[in-house]
């Protein structure tokens, strides 16, 4: 396997999970905003803040755009200078998907291009302006069905596998990221009114797509300590931080063991990443420690996505010359 192909593999899967995240956290927010009285400022700045861009938001459309509905929206659903707008993320998946079309199967090139040209033409723009929901709900149906053509239409193989590789990793960083934020304003406003906050915690989980995975493990009340576990520790949860880096750290090893790498700092770190996550117990995840455990599993992430570009492709054999994306 070429390290062109490794790389494109690696990038299409961090780039349809990406948009998929987008897609659901802004249908989880709008939502939010409908239904809860809550401050529009409340509501959209952590989403600016989850997406990575809150500097070039403010930089682009001053500091009050943090708060209004319409300009976070479309800033992180159409802008085409937003690097990790759906419609941005869209077109990288398909640019990688088409440098590695001999690797995918026919169908999954047919809805990556539907997509596309879907997320680019005149009726994306007409579904947001009339119905957002639709386009939201439009995207993260696409997407889910790439992901699920790609497991069961391709051979499973290391090209799979640095794609599962590159979902995993960029599943963590999205879960881990929305966690954060959401309980550090929780932790910033104080107490708030025990139906407000349930309503926060319950639009997070929607924002994960774990609402009925939750409602089915704790049949209680959702609280912030008991989503944090859930989303931080529920081994069958395939959106939580823990299965999520179990997974990335077993296809590691698969791909370690094929290619024979002298060297495994990536596969390492999973593992010591791995290890913290299995020892950690649920009583930890409640104030303070909440963001401190967070920020080591975000930094980690990246850590491990750092090596897999430096060990994994650098040790690959080039044809043509690699391009790394480092967004």
């Amino acid at each position: 396997m070429i390290a062109r192909v490794a790389d494109h593999c690696f990038w299409l899967g961090r780039y349809i999970e990406r948009t998929e995240s987008t897609a659901r956290v802004l249908q989880a927010t709008e939502t939010l905003a409908l239904d809860a009285e809550l401050p529009p400022r409340r509501c959209w700045h952590p989403v600016v803040i989850v997406s990575g861009q809150e500097a070039d938001c403010v930089d682009r459309f001053g500091s009050d755009a943090l708060g209004n509905a319409e300009v976070v929206q479309r800033y992180l659903a159409l802008d085409e200078e937003n690097p990790v707008s759906m419609r941005r993320s869209v077109i990288a998946a398909r640019e990688n998907a088409r440098s590695i079309r001999e690797v995918i199967s026919l169908d999954v090139w047919q809805v990556m291009n539907e997509l596309h040209v879907f997320l680019c033409s005149e009726e994306a723009v007409a579904t947001y302006e009339i119905d957002r929901d639709a386009l939201y709900a439009r995207v993260q149906r696409s997407t889910q069905l790439i992901l699920g053509l790609l497991r069961s239409t391709m051979l499973h193989d290391a090209p799979l596998d640095f794609v599962w590789l590159g979902v995993l990793l960029e599943r963590v960083s999205q879960t881990a990221r929305l966690l954060d934020v959401q309980y550090h304003a929780l932790l910033a406003e104080g107490a708030p009114h025990p139906v407000l906050e349930t309503a926060l915690w319950l639009s997070l989980l929607r924002a994960c797509s774990g609402f009925e995975a939750f409602m089915k493990r704790n049949r209680g009340k959702a609280t912030g300590p008991a989503v944090a576990a859930f989303l931080v520790l529920e081994p069958r949860f395939p959106r939580s931080v823990r299965y999520c880096v179990t997974s990335a750290r077993e296809r590691l090893a698969s791909i370690c063991d094929d290619g024979g790498f002298p060297t495994k700092v990536a596969l390492t770190r999973t593992l010591a990443l791995e290890t913290m996550l299995g020892t950690l117990r649920a009583e930890e995840l409640r104030g303070a420690r909440v963001h401190e455990i967070l920020t080591h599993v975000v930094n980690e992430t990246h850590a491990a996505c750092e090596g897999v570009r430096s060990e994994l492709f650098d040790s690959l054999p080039a044809t043509g010359g690699a391009q790394f994306q480092s967004q």
